[in-house]
């Protein structure tokens, strides 16, 4: 694996942790909503990651085999819980029984889920710096 490989897998890691992020910010915002353009309450979304091999690489360029893993979000997917009822008879969007159907967001879970995207997002940025120390103390021996 090359320099530019390990900075293609970090900056893979890095696009897909900040689509996740993104997610569970819209998550987050969309607690409460209770009507969607599709009609029903706002459903909970996840990013699907997926490893797929790095193409196109200079050491594969060369003809060594690499077995260089890059991450990518390969689908949004929707949470097929069912929503979160909670009795307001004088809620607009009240059924006939009194009970406002909210979104299925666990607000305890979409915490620690944005935690692990900040740590996953920082553990990628410092291989991304290391691999650039490297790179640039190998040039450094050549003076």
């Amino acid at each position: 694996m090359d320099f530019f490989s390990s900075m293609d897998i970090s900056a893979s890691a890095l696009s897909a942790e900040r689509t996740r992020m993104n997610l569970i910010s819209s998550n987050l915002a969309n607690v409460n909503s209770t009507r969607t353009a599709e009609g029903g309450p706002y459903k909970r979304k996840d990013a699907v990651f997926t490893a797929t091999s790095t193409k196109g690489s200079f050491g594969a360029a060369l003809g060594h085999a690499t077995d260089a893993r890059r991450v990518e979000v390969t689908q949004i997917q929707e949470d097929q819980n069912p929503p979160r009822l909670q009795y307001e008879p004088n809620h607009p969007d009240a059924d006939a029984s009194g009970y406002v159907a909210y979104p299925n967001v666990n607000v305890v879970s979409e915490m620690a889920d944005m935690i692990t995207a900040s740590r996953s997002y920082e553990a990628n940025i410092t291989a991304a710096q290391a691999a650039k120390a490297m790179a640039i103390k190998t040039l450094d021996l050549g003076r």
